[in-house]
């Protein structure tokens, strides 16, 4: 990835994976379309539904860089059931 959004969310009382979300929404609607990684401190490592979450050193504590990684596949919407 060389570009995307960085996100800065501290609130303790919010587990990682809803700040990654709120970082997730907010690329999609900067950028119109959904990032597909998103880089952390290798503290707050967790597993994500929709995007890849990488473990970089560089990436301070509460700071979420979200971005498309051309390596990886293109995250795509969740299709909801019963649609054709």
């Amino acid at each position: 990835m060389t570009e995307g959004l960085l996100w800065y969310d501290a609130d303790s009382k919010r587990p990682t994976r809803q700040k990654i979300d709120a970082a997730v929404n907010r690329y999609r609607e900067r950028f119109g379309r959904a990032p597909n990684c998103c880089h952390v401190n290798p503290a707050q490592l967790v597993e994500h539904a929709s995007v890849q979450v990488v473990a970089n050193p560089r990436i301070l504590l509460h700071h979420y860089w979200v971005g498309v990684d051309e390596s990886l596949p293109i995250a795509r919407p969740a299709r909801r059931r019963g649609a054709a």
